[in-house]
């Protein structure tokens, strides 16, 4: 990929593109949009998946969800893959990436309200953020050592997820049932700029953090990890095309409120912020329809 920090905007004639925003960190995109002071590298092309010619610098004046429904073909997503959230669920580490979906109609964006179906509205609606990374070219039988190669870049998620659905065998059956519980409208938010493997590497070493109304519920390395993202494509992409622009979110660390002795699932109006150090973060209110 030729650029290293994507972002989806708008600039002062209301036009809509891509661009290499033109920042050091993380934390400027949000500070340089507020003080009118962003711009970017415009990006001509098949962006954000294609080839691509960097044009001139531009002023950003507002943000645009760097993902869309029509953008992604498939979530992929990883359960149990942070080894203190196996231990907080009592369980012992699964011998291979333990893969599940979302659609694309998951897709939401950085700072988008989401909506909670009723039938999601019974009091175990839980979090769980999320290291993302995006596929930037097709692959299938991809081995490890050349799997970052396939990687367009990294952003932050939060897995949305519909504990009772998920879990209660009133709903779920004898087997936790995962698609249905975390597949609803909206329920994987990402954003707000993908960050290339030039700048963080195998994102092995990024601190996540979660907060639900300014508490802080979940802060741990993506060191943790079970199965890192090499591991992750490559057993994903066994015997399967992986089809450029599909989103991979790599597991929840511990924290979530399924794993409290006393659960602190989420309410209505409820804010969650998930934060990851050079990736920005998405912060999501939930509205219950």
């Amino acid at each position: 990929m030729s650029w290293t920090r994507l972002i989806r905007f708008v600039d002062e004639n209301g036009q809509e593109h891509y661009g290499d925003a033109c920042i050091e960190k993380d934390s400027e995109l949000a500070e340089k949009l507020k003080a009118g002071s962003l711009y970017a590298i415009k990006l001509k092309g098949e962006a954000p998946f294609g080839q691509v010619t960097k044009g001139e610098r531009i002023q950003v004046k507002g943000l645009v969800d760097i993902l869309k429904p029509e953008n992604v073909p498939i979530i992929r997503c990883i359960g149990l893959n942070y080894i203190k959230h196996i231990q907080e669920g009592g369980r012992k580490p699964p011998p291979y990436p333990s893969v599940f979906i979302k659609p694309s109609t998951s897709i939401a964006g950085s700072t988008e309200d989401i909506p909670i179906p009723k039938i999601a509205q019974d009091g175990t609606l839980d979090y769980e953020g999320e290291l993302a990374l995006v596929i930037g070219k097709t692959g299938k039988n991809i081995p490890e050592a050349s799997a970052l190669e396939y990687v367009a870049g990294y952003c932050v998620a939060n897995d949305v997820s519909a504990r009772g659905w998920q879990r209660d065998p009133a709903k779920a059956g004898g087997v936790p049932q995962w698609c249905f519980s975390k597949g609803f409208d909206k329920f994987a938010p990402l954003g707000p700029m993908l960050v290339s493997p030039t700048i963080v590497g195998a994102a092995n070493d990024l601190q996540l953090q979660t907060f639900v109304n300014g508490e802080e519920r979940q802060n741990t390395s993506t060191g943790d990890l079970l199965f890192g993202v090499e591991k992750v494509i490559s057993f994903c992409s066994k015997g399967t095309t992986i089809e450029a622009g599909t989103v991979i979110l790599t597991g929840t660390p511990s924290g979530v409120a399924m794993g409290m002795k006393e659960p602190k699932y989420l309410n209505d109006g409820d804010v969650v912020e998930v934060r990851i150090s050079q990736l920005g973060s998405v912060r999501n209110k939930m509205t219950f329809e």
